[in-house]
């Protein structure tokens, strides 16, 4: 059984019709291969020729292919450009500045340049605290990625992963109102990438690391932490993780089983990997197994890379040997951020009662939600085509929205686990159920609760810097 597909956008042809006449035997092809005319604009008209852009809805790339390659080979028309509503909304990129005062006469330029503006920079020079309060710092994140890790594409280089950081950069403003700025460095050095990262700092209220390969962003982001006085976060680690352990606290309460009593199997055993166990260990978890590409990682087992052998040091108390079928016998709980198909059938009829499955590979999940629902109490993916989807959209915005407004020098695991709690807050007992157990990332209440709870533990544990006020808006 196969997943479904998500639609696939709308197809655009800009055409040049010559004579002009041949616009019906356009529609024609089009329509025959399954195509969809669904708008017509024109460009440019002569006597001689006319430029009109075809919009198309089609069922697959497939089908967009073929259509393409029809309409190449009409005489008299010429294909000027190929493009989708995809490409057209990344065109120019997805950002732009904005001023928020107009500058209208020679007044208002005088007090926001020179010679206004020195009055502000001689304060900072005075005080460098007032930095927060008088420039973008206060509500700013740099979203730094080398593109070696980006989605499921990998290693795709800075370029090609700046229109993934723009898209990050949309969602922090959409979702809580924080200013963010696309930085795709060029290159893969670790001390390179921390040095420019601290130079760069004293622009920002924080650090959101992006898509860096592991082991790497392990180093990174633990220098990172220790050299800046702002928060630093790697979303694929600890967004992730907070987002499943949200999660994983609703369906438990479905199940009926008590965080500390379950045994947990992650399959999957790098960034994302480690950050989870690590929560879940937090949590109360006392009975968890990493298993790897090569198997069950093995309780103190001679392991050389860092997350393998945090996962030896730390996990698999009862040494559990062998591979994924072997670890998962008995299993409560399954996490996946591995690969596709790694999970069958099978595995799953060995769990435990009621067993919990979140299988969030991307695309391509761990196992077809299909075919294990009948085997299933819970399920969860990180696929927005079936419930329960793990988003780490439902995280990031409200914790840096927090960290921000309280000035926090760090985000610790006190205001990780608070998050997790604020986001699994968000489903009340009446709404829990199988199908609903993590709210919509376009929940009005995510962000809200997020970022409350994330003060609140910021000022408990000491590194607030600020008590904002409750009713206080987004910056």
């Amino acid at each position: 059984m196969t997943l479904p597909t998500r639609t696939n956008p709308n197809l655009i042809l800009r055409l040049e019709f010559t004579p002009p006449g041949l616009f019906a035997t356009v529609v024609s092809e089009i329509s025959e291969l399954g195509g969809d005319l669904v708008g017509i604009d024109m460009i440019e008209s002569t006597a001689e020729y006319t430029v009109r852009d075809l919009t198309i809805t089609v069922a697959d790339q497939q089908m967009a292919d073929r259509i393409v390659e029809k309409v190449k080979q009409i005489p008299g028309i010429r294909l000027i450009h190929v493009s989708d509503s995809v490409f057209m909304m990344h065109l120019g990129g997805k950002l732009e500045m904005q001023p928020k005062f107009p500058i209208k006469n020679r007044d208002d330029l005088s007090r926001v340049y020179t010679p206004g503006v020195a009055r502000v920079s001689t304060a900072i020079h005075q005080d460098e605290n007032l930095a927060f309060t008088f420039t973008m710092k206060r509500n700013t994140v740099a979203v730094v990625s080398d593109g070696t890790a980006v989605l499921g594409l990998g290693d795709i280089g800075p370029k090609a992963a700046l229109p993934v950081m723009e898209g990050k950069a949309v969602l922090f403003k959409q979702f809580a109102g924080v200013d963010a700025v696309p930085i795709c460095l060029d290159t893969k050095d670790p001390d390179e990438i921390v040095r420019t990262v601290k130079l760069i700092a004293p622009a920002f209220g924080g650090i959101n690391l992006e898509d860096i390969s592991s082991p790497r962003c392990f180093e990174i982001e633990e220098r990172l932490k220790q050299e800046l006085d702002i928060p630093v976060f790697h979303d694929d680690q600890h967004g992730t993780a907070v987002v499943t352990l949200a999660g994983l606290y609703n369906a438990l309460k479905i199940v009926n089983k008590r965080i500390d009593e379950i045994t947990v199997v992650i399959a999957g055993a790098g960034a994302a990997g480690v950050a989870i166990a690590k929560m879940l260990l937090n949590a109360g978890v006392k009975n968890l197994i990493g298993v790897a590409r090569a198997g069950v990682i093995e309780r103190n087992g001679n392991y050389t890379q860092y997350n393998h052998r945090w996962f030896a040091e730390n996990t698999n108390p009862e040494n559990v040997k062998g591979t994924l079928s072997d670890a998962i016998v008995g299993a409560d709980v399954f996490i996946g951020v591995s690969q596709p198909n790694t999970l069958t059938v099978d595995d799953v009829k060995k769990m435990a009662r009621d067993p919990i499955v979140f299988a969030m590979a991307n695309p391509v999940p761990e196992i077809d939600p299909i075919e294990a629902a009948p085997y299933v109490r819970v399920m969860a993916t990180g696929r927005s085509d079936f419930p329960n989807q793990i988003n780490n959209v439902l995280c990031f915005p409200g914790i840096f929205r927090g960290a921000l407004d309280c000035r926090a020098s760090e985000i610790n695991e006190e205001m990780k686990m608070a998050a997790a709690k604020a986001i699994a807050s968000v489903v009340s007992d009446d709404e829990l159920n199988e199908s609903y157990i993590i709210p919509s990332v376009f929940h009005q209440q995510v962000v809200e609760r997020v970022r409350d709870a994330v003060i609140e533990a910021a000022i408990r544990t000491g590194v607030a810097r600020r008590r904002p006020r409750r009713t206080e808006v987004f910056a």
